[in-house]
């Protein structure tokens, strides 16, 4: 069937005509839609492209515990061999996809050879942004894949190296948390006066900020890197523009990602920060769906299009966008709160919601100088977001809460 035409009328549990769907992307968005897929019925050929050598694996471990020796790259697994084997996925690993054929309905591969299929899922994610004009020298990592965590992995081990990390966002905070446990010394840059303070307040910003201070992390924020010092294509340090330059013999690049999207180029789907969706997960084409961090999904509840780059919009999105593509048109809306968490220096961060910096924030159980509590923002007089600092139970409580809330319930 061509990508020109919807699926069907009527929302068909086994999709219709479909007979076989790509699923672009092995990670975690790919394989939990997979998984949804067998579940809703559809019994038809399964066909995901990854471009790395392995099965899906989780990645949030990385920044963290694979990186302190505590987790090995074999419990990573999302699923044993037998529940892979189960779904009955014909892999396509170690392959990109470099083009989208509508009109051919067809996946063309980086080899040459093409996917036919009848709908495609768009589960491409995301790749980190380089620091420019150091993408070839050794010493400077970026941090998003398996091998990037045991290239990472390896020098932190090395004899006792000076890390520097650019960024000062969630990545770098756990890989500093990692690099203070490994009994490095590490110094945190960012050209914001104060990091997660968009994400989380000012006042909960900073309490971030001390965690590392406490633990011996250098903290230089409000910073601009101007460029690396190196010797023999060899990282030696970072170099900001007040002329002051901080050594190191390994640098973390952690400042944002960007989707891929380039691969839809001339396919006729809409891209921009990522692929183009409505509030169903589905794209300018019917038969194409996007989930994960490559999707810009439309929000009602806020009037505009969101890009979430957390784990648990990975496995939500893709039941919503599964149903819709077996459906050939979109019956169901994605109104999961957004939430994710955060480990550093032994503390668990947890947020859930969609908070701003200009919202009132209430502390409503705990204790903020005992780093344990619970804290809820509100905006207009309605919940907004919830943020617990070691405090799971009660953050369990209060995400339930704010996901009854009408904003976040489907109509």
């Amino acid at each position: 069937m061509s990508f020109h035409n919807p699926i069907g009328s009527g929302c068909r549990r086994d999709g219709g005509l479909m007979s076989t769907l790509a699923i672009v992307g092995a990670s975690l968005a790919g394989y939990s839609a997979a998984q949804q897929l067998r579940a809703a019925g559809f019994d038809g050929r399964l066909v995901m492209v990854g471009e790395e050598n392995r099965l899906p694996y989780d990645r949030p471990p990385l920044s963290k515990d694979f990186l302190t020796g505590r987790l090995p790259a074999g419990e990573l697994a999302l699923a044993d061999q037998a529940d892979v084997d189960a779904l009955g996925v014909d892999w396509e690993l170690g392959r990109s996809a470099v083009a989208l054929r509508p009109g051919e309905a067809a996946v063309e591969l980086d080899d040459g050879r093409r996917v036919e299929a009848d709908g495609v899922i768009v589960a491409t994610g995301a790749r980190p942004r380089p620091l420019p004009g150091a993408e070839r020298v050794s010493g400077v990592h970026l941090l998003r894949t398996m091998e990037d965590a045991v290239a990472l992995r390896a020098e932190l081990v090395s004899g006792r190296p000076k890390v520097a990390i650019v960024g000062g966002g969630f990545i770098g905070a756990e890989v500093a948390s990692s690099c203070v446990e490994l009994g490095l010394e590490v110094t945190v840059v960012d050209s914001a006066e104060l990091p997660l303070a968009d994400v989380l307040g000012s006042r909960f910003a900073r309490l971030c900020a001390q965690l590392h201070a406490e633990r011996g992390v250098g903290l230089r924020f409000g910073a601009t890197v101007a460029g690396l010092v190196t010797d023999a294509n060899r990282v030696r340090g970072v170099r900001l523009a007040d002329g002051s330059r901080l050594d190191a013999d390994v640098v973390l690049v952690g400042i944002g990602v960007r989707a891929n999207v380039d691969w839809l180029a001339g396919s006729g789907i809409d891209v921009g920060d990522g692929v183009q969706c409505d509030a169903g997960c589905v794209t300018s084409n019917p038969a194409v769906v996007a989930i994960g961090d490559v999707a810009s999904v439309y929000r009602p509840e806020l009037g505009r299009r969101v890009r979430a780059e957390h784990w648990t919009s990975a496995t939500q999105q893709a039941s919503t966008a599964v149903n819709n593509l077996l459906c050939g048109y979109t019956a169901h809306e994605f109104r999961a709160v957004p939430y994710f968490w955060s480990d550093q220096h032994g503390v668990r961060i947890q947020l859930a919601g969609e908070p701003r910096p200009t919202d009132e924030v209430t502390v409503t159980d705990g204790n903020v100088a005992e780093r344990r509590f619970l804290a809820q923002y509100t905006r207009d007089r309605h919940p907004v977001g919830v943020l617990a600092v070691n405090h799971p139970r009660a953050f369990a409580r209060a995400r339930r809460a704010l996901a009854r809330h009408p904003r976040y319930v489907p109509i």
